[in-house]
């Protein structure tokens, strides 16, 4: 009779065993690899920016993606900034980055059709990142914002597919001060 105790408390010892590990592996996972997502509210104003000289008056739809690369933000909306650059580049919208002064890093190579610039005047009064500035064909500021609300950017929840719709259709745009609530970092360098 000792014999089914025994496979009843070396099974119950293995199960013991097994979940500990599972919990363990659970909880180094989520420590190393998930982070809670707080929301942070921005307000976006335009007012101050411009194109570099190059690149201002008439001419394509710019669009110019404001990024930090220390910021966790920025992977939420890459996949969807690669798959503007498929949709809208055939159409003639240019695209363009501004890296944050001071910092390191490089754009994945999905983004690699981006053409860098060194400067935009106008960068440093930018609250936070990762965002975006649209200029019309006419060399006007359309949009300046984020990318959408929320912790993820996708088709379905931003804000920039319907300005460069509009602004392919000739209507014109102008929403240059924006509030908005989600994963955003700070851009101003003293911050």
């Amino acid at each position: 009779m000792r014999k089914p105790y025994r496979t009843a408390l070396l099974a119950s010892l293995i199960i013991l065993i097994c979940g500990a590990m599972l919990w363990a592996a659970y909880d180094w996972f989520q420590g190393r690899y998930l982070r809670a997502f707080s929301q942070h509210t921005a307000v976006f104003s335009g007012d101050m920016l411009t194109l570099p000289e190059p690149l201002a008056g008439p001419g394509p739809i710019r669009l110019v993606h404001f990024w930090d690369p220390a910021c966790p933000c920025n992977v939420g909306n890459q996949q969807h900034l690669s798959e503007l650059i498929e949709q809208y580049a055939p159409q003639g919208v240019e695209f363009y980055a501004l890296q944050k002064a001071g910092s390191h890093g490089q754009l994945p190579a999905t983004l690699g059709a981006m053409t860098l610039l060194s400067a935009l005047p106008g960068a440093e009064q930018v609250p936070a990142s990762p965002a975006v500035g649209i200029w019309d064909r006419n060399g006007k500021l359309a949009y300046f914002g984020p990318y959408s609300e929320g912790l993820t950017c996708n088709s379905s929840n931003s804000f920039i597919e319907p300005i460069l719709q509009a602004l392919n259709s000739g209507r014109e745009v102008n929403a240059i001060h924006t509030l908005a609530v989600g994963c955003y970092c700070s851009w101003p360098k003293d911050l």
